[in-house]
């Protein structure tokens, strides 16, 4: 609930603003009026009286003026401000339709609470109102929605601008548009009570300065001195636009043109008069302006840009949780056709889940794939076998048919069984979403698996899991077919940054020297290590034999798995627990546990719940 302090200045000044407007239509209506009454009871003609011209002046005239306005207007069209202005009823977004950024939608709130109170919040209790908030995240976490929400919020005009419309080719244009721009800023914000402007992608004008370059890097060939120039002129250009762009953030506070006469024309009459009878100047009003820029690359900006006065806040937008995503699915599902199964809170869940790091437009993304999936097969709506199928085609790429031989999809069916019925013996922490023997991009096959719960550390057990898990599709080759491809390859270097991990940067393998300290690629500095690269071979062995022993007393598990595969080709979800559970003779309990036959030849310390 706003505090008293929060009432709205900037519908006061838009009120007041609009009065103003009103008042001074009336009064050019009313003495147009006058006019057109006073002028007959005078006997004069209301209507001006065109002076007779020489037609060859007339040619002269438009020619000359007609060059002139050329001049003058490339001058002017060259300097003028690129943004757009959307009125806030043009808006249609609020901050209640902006999903999945629950963190600092507050201090969004606040942000927007204090603009509006600005006035209040300066002269009654002696802050400085935010002027700028910078909004830095990856693209797509909505950045640009928010931004248009909080105008809309406000209930004031928002002046929308790309970085790179204020790049020019003529020397000096840049810093006169990005002047025109904050103009128009000032201006709009003084005429309707209050302005939200919001650069994206600030980064493309505000890069970090570097200064001009040291004469001693200058070399003796003419390239070199050819190249040095060109640096020197692209320091220099730089270093101007960010210049004049830290300059127009400060400038929030300038006098108007009017202010500026009368104070140019009181100054003059100072002069003439006496210190004790001097008239006091015209102070300039507080102009009600918020500036937004955002910035996937905050950390190559400018420094003297993320200071207080100029940009006042840093927000980060980070890719959504499973609770923002979960929110996210049922947002973007109320919008689109779907079946009666995606209402289940359980489905959804696991849509959430199985898009750990996505942002809010990879999420919208996927389910208009899954509507296409949906149109291609005839449905009026998608299932949430579409919305795997999107996720499968947006992770690996689109399936092609299979056209194996025989022996190629037995090889690749038990291959993708190994991984599988591995996972579902050694991690019960993780949850199953496709397996697929379809070729998509240079994958033969593969099985799409995620933590159960968003968690963001590991354990030991955890990586070593992983590691057991890669080793999966290798092994099930060798015991089914006495040797290995070249399938593994992928999977074998899975394995080793999994293990490296493990061994150079965790100290979960009895060292505790990180190798991540020396700056280098964590791989290549680990590898290159004797000692470290024994201890990568060590967890790598025993992680395979230990998924040799695992598979050995398991075989039936693959069987089942690869037949499946070699019939449907593609299993998703509960396809795949519900054939590992046929075959193993368990049956699912009604509260979602799982109980193992005893006939089940699963060793009991690696039996898996469903």
């Amino acid at each position: 609930m706003p505090t008293p302090l929060l009432n709205h200045d900037i519908a006061e000044d838009r009120d007041r603003a609009r009065r103003r407007r009103v008042y001074r239509w009336a009064a050019a209506v009313i003495a147009v009026e006058v006019w057109f009454v006073l002028a007959p009871l005078l006997g004069l003609s209301p209507w001006p009286t065109l002076p007779r011209l020489d037609p060859m002046l007339v040619v002269v005239v438009i020619f000359f003026g007609g060059m002139l306005a050329l001049a003058v207007g490339t001058q002017v069209l060259t300097g003028r401000s690129p943004h757009l202005t959307y009125r806030p009823e043009q808006v249609d977004v609020r901050l209640d339709d902006v999903i999945g950024i629950d963190p600092i939608l507050e201090d969004v709130r606040r942000t927007i609470d204090l603009f509006q109170a600005h006035r209040r919040f300066a002269d009654q209790m002696g802050g400085t109102p935010r002027r700028g908030v910078l909004f830095e995240g990856l693209p797509g976490t909505g950045k640009t929605m928010t931004a248009k929400a909080m105008a809309a919020e406000a209930g004031v005009p928002f002046l929308f601008v790309s970085a790179t419309s204020f790049q020019s080719m003529y020397y000096g244009a840049t810093a006169k548009k990005i002047r025109a721009y904050f103009q128009a800023l000032r201006d709009t914000a003084r005429k309707e009570g209050g302005a939200i402007g919001f650069i994206e992608e600030i980064d493309a004008i505000a890069m970090r300065r570097g200064g001009l370059l040291s004469p001693s890097v200058a070399t003796s060939s003419a390239d070199g001195a050819a190249r040095t120039v060109v640096n020197q002129v692209i320091s220099e250009g730089t270093g101007g636009v960010v210049n004049e762009l830290l300059v127009q953030m400060q400038s929030f506070d300038q006098p108007t043109r009017s202010q500026r006469l009368a104070n140019r024309f009181i100054a003059a009459v100072n002069l003439l008069l006496p210190g004790d009878r001097q008239i006091p100047q015209q102070r300039p009003t507080r102009a009600p302006i918020l500036l937004i820029a955002a910035t996937n690359r905050a950390d190559h900006l400018d420094p003297a840009l993320l200071r207080p006065g100029r940009f006042d806040r840093r927000l980060t937008f980070p890719t959504p949780d499973v609770h923002g995503r979960r929110a996210l699915v049922d947002h973007f599902l109320a919008k689109r056709a779907h079946d009666a199964d995606l209402d289940e809170p359980r489905l959804r869940e696991r849509i959430a889940a199985a898009t750990n790091g996505w942002t809010p437009v990879m999420v919208e993304h996927l389910l208009d794939e899954a509507l296409v999936n949906a149109v291609r097969r005839g449905a009026s709506g998608m299932s949430y076998a579409d919305v795997e199928r999107a996720r499968l085609t947006e992770m690996v790429g689109i399936g092609a048919p299979v056209t194996y031989t025989r022996h190629e999809q037995e090889l690749i069916a038990t291959h993708e069984a190994g991984h599988t019925v591995t996972a579902w013996l050694v991690a019960p922490n993780r949850t199953l979403e496709v397996v697929t023997i379809i070729k998509r991009g240079a994958a033969l096959g593969l099985l799409a698996h995620s933590d159960t719960d968003e968690i963001y550390t590991h354990t030991s057990a955890d990586l070593r899991a992983l590691v057991q898990i890669a080793m999966g599709g290798m092994v099930a080759e060798e015991l089914f077919f006495g040797d290995t491809t070249t399938g593994p390859a992928s999977d074998l270097a899975a394995a080793t940054r999994t293990a490296v991990q493990m061994v150079g940067a965790a100290g979960m393998t009895g060292s505790l020297v990180s190798f991540m300290a020396g700056g280098k690629d964590l791989v290549e500095a680990t590898l290159a290590d004797p000692a470290a690269r024994a201890q990568v071979e060590r967890v790598l062995e025993d992680a395979r034999k230990h998924v040799v022993w695992l598979l050995s007393r398991n075989r039936h598990l693959v069987e089942a798995l690869r037949d499946a595969l070699l019939e449907h080709h593609e299993l998703v979800g509960d396809q795949i627990t519900d054939v590992l559970l046929g075959a193993s003779g368990a049956r699912r309990r009604v509260d979602g546990r799982t109980d193992l036959g005893a006939a089940a030849p699963v060793e009991p310390d690696v039996a898996r719940p469903a």
